[in-house]
């Protein structure tokens, strides 16, 4: 079931439409990766945590490792936990821990997100994470997605203004050549409610995220990845 959220203080209802009469079909799609197109938790976990010790830093579980997604790209999560600029050399050999992780564990995307790319694809279709251009080209092609997408912004091509700042999205945008009040993101966290609400964008939750604890700053929310499509008017 997925539910259209009017404001943070409304109770989230089931609506009879898929868009209410108001709201057109967006013009586009963006995405954020981790949690919501691909549950990466494990992969990057064990390839960042190993990363970050090799360098002396501290060993982190997997959810201090999630939580740290707030700070930023991987170097500047790095930066934060080691105190000290961070080496082109300690930054190569985290994302060749990160391709090598994602090969042994066979990543994959969540189940039904296939599926629902090949159902929005009448719209353009693109990515803004908070992590860098080189963790998203290794996950993504990891887990068979590179060719799905017209375009892929990681937070280092907005550095130093990482989510809940809308530069990455409007960046995203404008690759795809559409006004980012008619598009959606979608997302499973909080900076990314926010990072759309500064966009002008439509926000929607992924359900089956890994840090989707409240739902309230979302425009919509869904359970399913084969949800989205209907909520959203498309297909």
């Amino acid at each position: 079931m997925w539910r259209s959220v009017h404001s943070p203080s409304d109770t989230p209802a089931r609506l009879p439409e898929p868009m209410p009469p108001h709201q057109p079909p967006p013009a586009a799609v963006v995405f954020d990766m981790d949690g919501t197109l691909i549950d990466t938790s494990r992969v990057v976990s064990a390839a960042f945590g190993a990363a970050l010790r090799d360098s002396g830093g501290p060993m982190l579980s997997v959810d201090q490792l999630i939580a740290s997604y707030v700070i930023g790209p991987p170097e500047a999560i790095m930066q934060h936990y080691l105190g000290r600029p961070v080496t082109i050399d300690e930054l190569d050999g985290y994302h060749a821990r990160l391709s090598a992780e994602a090969k042994r564990q066979g990543l994959a995307p969540y189940p039904g997100i296939l599926d629902a790319l090949e159902v929005l694809s009448e719209v353009p279709l693109g990515v803004f994470t908070n992590a860098d251009r080189s963790n998203a080209r290794i996950l993504l092609g990891a887990a068979g997605l590179a060719d799905r997408f017209v375009t892929v912004v990681g937070a280092d091509a907005v550095a130093p203004r990482f989510k809940p700042e809308p530069d990455g999205l409007l960046l995203a945008c404008e690759r795809l050549g559409v006004d980012p009040r008619r598009s959606v993101y979608v997302g499973d966290g909080p900076l990314d409610a926010e990072t759309a609400r500064r966009a002008g964008a439509r926000s929607v939750a992924a359900g089956w995220g890994h840090q989707l604890d409240d739902t309230s700053g979302w425009d919509v929310v869904v359970a399913t990845p084969g949800e989205l499509a209907p909520a959203l008017g498309l297909g």
